[in-house]
């Protein structure tokens, strides 16, 4: 299920914002914020939709995400993600 009012259920809520929003070898760190995060596909898919250039956004750094769009400029990330975490779900509920 898409949780459109996805932040209040971010794990990263209560942490410091200049800790999202590092260089370097701190951006491992600050991914690991997002490991569990219950809404990170969502996070993942607003940084995404929205060409948000700054930041961890969904375990994903800048670099990382540009990589992404590079190789699907034109996809809706929300359709993208929500159908392939659907086929996720469906695939363990069928094991």
């Amino acid at each position: 299920m898409w949780i459109e009012d996805w932040a209040p259920s971010a794990a990263c809520r209560q942490a410091q914002p200049d800790a999202l929003f590092v260089r370097g070898a701190e951006q491992n760190k600050a991914k690991l914020v997002c490991k569990g995060c219950p809404v990170r596909t969502e996070c993942l898919a607003e940084a995404l939709d929205n060409q948000i250039e700054w930041g961890v956004w969904g375990g994903m750094t800048e670099r990382e995400r540009r990589a992404l769009l590079r190789r699907r400029p034109n996809a809706s990330w929300r359709a993208v993600l929500e159908s392939a975490r659907n086929a996720q779900t469906a695939g363990s509920a069928a094991v």
